[in-house]
């Protein structure tokens, strides 16, 4: 009985000591693209919180948001509700705001209509595609 209650032992060590799929998920690359196409200032203000709580929580964390279709005035200089937060959030090394340069055209603006650490993408969708076939998750910004 006693050699049994010494392996029982030793397994239950040897199983707490290995990794477990949590554990695992905790120390592999955390990257997210982030697909935004809303107009809607409810869904930027969502998009600001989840990264900076993303940011906050997991500082190495890269992430990256796609804006195309009507959502370029989150990033467009004098229209945007939330200039400050999304120029904050540029200055982290970590985090992208890319916009689609077909959107931009469309929509009639230059880079210099920009907020300042916003940059382009030649199409945004592609860009989305990309990242995902180099394993980033995705998110589509939208209530």
């Amino acid at each position: 009985m006693k050699n049994k209650f010494i392996v029982l032992a030793f397994v239950t060590t040897l199983l707490a000591l290995l990794p477990t799929q949590d554990s695992q998920a905790q120390t592999k690359d955390y990257k997210v693209v982030f697909d935004l196409t809303s107009s809607d200032t409810a869904d930027h203000h969502s998009l600001i919180r989840w990264l900076t709580g993303i940011s906050k929580g997991n500082p190495n964390a890269q992430l990256e948001v796609v804006l195309y279709g009507k959502s370029l005035p989150l990033v467009t200089a004098g229209k945007s509700s939330f200039s400050n937060e999304v120029q904050a959030l540029a200055k982290n090394k970590n985090i992208s705001f890319r916009v689609c340069e077909i959107a931009m055209k469309r929509h009639e603006l230059t880079k210099g209509d920009l907020l300042p650490g916003v940059g382009t993408v030649p199409d945004g969708i592609a860009e989305i595609v990309q990242k995902q076939s180099e394993g980033w998750g995705y998110i589509k910004a939208a209530r």
